[in-house]
């Protein structure tokens, strides 16, 4: 059965970084787009990156440009989202998703047949 388990959020001050993780189970990582997404209370859930099955396409909201860095390790079957300076508005529930189905990763939450169950970031001084 195909599992995502995030892990690695947390509370941190304005400026503070954190590294989220996404184990993956019960699939092959290499032939899977994955994706992070955030939902804040109140919002509705929002891309925040991604990365393709395809070596070196990744894609990342204007908002978290040059903050945060998705990465993934075929091997250990996990994607990473490393985030820096974060920003109070950072605040949400941040969830991973995979799709098998496409090469490139999308943006948006519709493509992604599977999810995790979120893992809280708060920035708060």
């Amino acid at each position: 059965q195909l599992q995502l388990v995030e892990s690695g959020g947390g509370l941190v001050q304005p400026g503070g970084s954190l590294r989220l993780s996404c184990l993956t189970s019960g699939l092959t990582l290499d032939y899977y787009a994955m994706g992070w997404f955030r939902q804040a209370p109140g919002k509705e859930r929002e891309g925040v990156s991604c990365i393709s099955s395809i070596p070196n396409h990744t894609w990342y909201d204007d908002s978290v440009k040059g903050r945060f860095t998705i990465s993934r390790d075929n091997a250990k079957e996990t994607v990473y989202l490393e985030m820096n300076n974060l920003r109070p508005e950072d605040t949400a529930v941040y969830y991973c998703a995979a799709d098998g189905s496409l090469n490139h990763c999308s943006p948006y939450t519709f493509p992604y047949d599977h999810w995790g169950q979120g893992t809280q970031v708060t920035v708060s001084s």
